[in-house]
């Protein structure tokens, strides 16, 4: 009788050893996966201003207001345009015409 009431004693600690560590994974899993979903929604938040700031920089605008200031370019005039006119070239196909 003695000998059962140790083993079921020791069947008690080990189950209650192994109820103490799977809380505890169970915690560590849940805060992991916490950090996770925060995580994500940083890289969310991060994606939406990196999308507006693209559509910010693309807008027709932004990219008149970079050339004009930044690359010092300036519009097109008719008296500055020069055409070539280049002979059709041998082999080519023929829908490609010059414009004048």
């Amino acid at each position: 009788m003695g000998r059962m009431n140790l083993f079921v004693a020791a069947l008690l600690m080990l189950s209650a050893i192994s109820l103490v560590t799977s809380r505890y994974q169970a915690r560590q899993l849940f805060i992991d996966m916490e950090r996770g979903a925060a995580q994500a929604r940083d890289l969310d938040t991060e994606w939406r201003r990196l999308q507006l700031e693209r559509a910010e920089a693309a807008r027709n605008a932004r990219v008149d207001q970079v050339a004009r200031g930044e690359l010092a370019m300036i519009s097109i005039v008719p008296e500055r345009t020069l055409y070539l006119n280049q002979p059709p070239v041998a082999g080519a196909p023929a829908a490609r015409e010059a414009r004048p």
